[in-house]
C-alpha cells in the first residue's frame, strides 16, 4: 500500500499477516466460551501476545500458570498444547477442558507418541523452554530431547540406534533441514534407522516466505509482534539478513530516527498479532512520515 501522494515514502505490508489459522481458531473458541459462561480460565497464555491477552482479559479470559492454580470447573489449554499427564490430571478433578491446542502443534504430538510408541528417541527441534515443545516431548512418553544442537544428541553414550526427528512448528524451514542433515551425518551409524517429520506450520512457511520477499525490496522493515513470541523472533531473524529490521509490539515502539532518509518501508507480523495493532502501526508511520 502507499501512504498517499503527500508522503515521500511508500509503506507496504507482506502478504498474509495477521492471525494465522490455529491462532484464529483458538480467540474465536476462548471468545465463544466466555461470553456463554461469563469469562474461563486458561492454563497458559493463548498466544504470545500482550495485546491480544489484554483484550481477552476484557472479556473474562484469565491466564493461570498451572493446574493448580485452576478455580473453576473449566478451562482452556492454549494453542500451545500440553503433555497427556497434565490432561490426565484435569481430567482426574473433573474439569472441563476447552482445547484450543492448534491442529499442526496437535500433529506434531501425535507423530512425537507415535514415534516413541515404534521404539524410537525422539528429538524435537526447537527451544526446549517453549511451552508447544514441552507439550510436545511430554507425548514422547520421557524418551526424548529437545535441542537446536545437533551435537546434543547421544552426546552421553553416543546417539541412539533409532531416532526420529520432529519441528517446533515455528522454526525456519532452512534451519531444520541443517539441523536434520547434520544428524545424518553424526548419528546415522551403522543399523541405525533415522525418521524425519515435517510438522513446521504451513502459515508459518507463507508468512516467512512473504516476510522475506518484500524485505530484499525494502530500505527498513518492521515486524510487530510480542517480544516473546518465537514466530516473531524467527520473522526479525529472517529479515535482518536482508535490510534493517526492527521488531515493535505497538505502534508507540516506533523511533522516529529510523524513519529519517527510508524510502521504502515493509511492515509484516507475527502469527498472534491483531489487525488492531498492525493498522495503529501503519497509521503511526503515516503520521511520521508527514512530519
Amino acid at each position: 500500500m502507499r501512504g498517499g501522494n503527500q508522503l515521500a515514502l511508500e509503506i507496504e505490508k507482506a502478504g498474509g499477516i495477521g492471525f494465522c489459522f490455529g491462532v484464529r481458531r483458538a480467540i474465536d473458541m476462548l471468545e465463544r466460551v466466555a461470553r456463554e459462561r461469563g469469562g474461563v480460565e486458561t492454563l497458559g497464555a493463548v498466544v504470545h501476545n500482550q495485546q491480544v491477552l489484554g483484550r481477552l482479559a476484557d472479556i473474562g479470559v484469565r491466564v493461570v500458570g498451572s493446574a493448580a492454580e485452576i478455580k473453576g470447573d473449566t478451562v482452556a489449554i492454549s494453542s500451545h498444547g500440553v503433555g497427556p499427564q497434565v490432561l490426565a490430571e484435569l481430567k482426574r478433578r473433573n474439569i472441563s477442558i476447552v482445547d484450543t491446542t492448534c491442529p499442526f502443534v496437535k500433529r506434531a504430538q501425535v507423530a512425537a507418541r507415535r514415534l516413541s510408541e515404534a521404539g524410537f528417541y525422539t528429538v524435537i527441534y526447537g527451544d526446549v523452554n517453549h511451552p508447544e515443545v514441552r507439550g510436545i516431548l511430554a507425548w514422547a512418553g520421557g524418551k526424548g530431547m529437545a535441542t537446536l544442537e545437533a551435537a546434543a544428541i547421544g552426546r552421553q553414550g553416543g546417539p541412539p540406534r533409532r531416532l526420529g526427528v520432529l519441528s517446533q512448528t515455528t522454526q525456519i524451514p532452512a534451519h531444520f533441514t541443517r539441523f536434520v542433515k547434520q544428524v545424518i551425518d553424526t548419528a546415522l551409524v551403522k543399523d541405525a534407522e533415522l525418521r524425519i517429520i515435517d510438522t513446521i506450520c504451513h502459515d508459518i512457511r507463507q508468512l516467512q516466505e512473504a516476510a522475506l520477499s518484500l524485505a530484499a525490496g525494502v530500505d527498513l522493515i518492521l515486524v510487530i509482534g510480542g517480544h516473546n513470541s518465537a514466530n516473531t523472533r524467527h520473522l526479525v531473524e529472517l529479515c535482518s539478513a536482508a535490510t534493517s529490521t526492527y521488531l515493535v509490539e505497538t505502534a508507540q515502539e516506533i523511533e522516529p530516527a529510523w524513519i529519517g532518509g527510508r524510502r521504502r518501508i515493509g511492515i509484516t507480523a507475527g502469527a498472534s498479532t491483531d489487525e488492531q495493532t498492525i493498522k495503529e502501526v501503519l497509521a503511526r508511520l503515516e503520521e511520521l512520515a508527514r512530519g
